[in-house]
């Protein structure tokens, strides 16, 4: 029962680990993309688009840290992107997500499971 439990634990980690990492790389294109956004929309400064440049480069390196292949990696990201950006609605738009867009996000978070917690086939 103790190895079943020490496994068990090793998968939360890793589980963990990934989740917290894809999230990292959703704020990352999020920054990337927000930042134009700001300059184009509401006539910010173009020194904007240094950091937003800056942003953009560490997501494409975020996501080359998965062990997966890229398609399925993007994939899952995929639906950690709609949580962070509902989350991102509400810190910095300061808009409460409806019931439709939670449920959209539980939606794709069963998705992102379903891809991301496949059983492995050795190839």
């Amino acid at each position: 029962m103790r190895t079943i439990n020490i496994c068990i634990e090793g998968m939360m980690i890793e589980l963990t680990k990934t989740a917290a990492l894809f999230a990292l790389t959703a704020v990352a294109e999020i920054v990337g993309c927000y930042l134009p956004w700001l300059v184009l929309k509401q006539g910010k400064s173009l020194w904007l688009l240094v950091p937003a440049a800056s942003a953009l480069a560490l997501f494409a390196w975020l996501l080359t840290l998965h062990p997966s292949a890229a398609g399925r990696t993007y994939a899952v990201y995929g639906g950690m992107y709609v949580v962070i950006a509902l989350v991102w609605l509400w810190a910095v738009d300061g808009i409460a997500p409806s019931r439709w867009d939670l449920a959209g996000a539980t939606v794709a978070l069963i998705g992102m499971a379903i891809i991301a917690l496949q059983p492995i086939q050795a190839s």
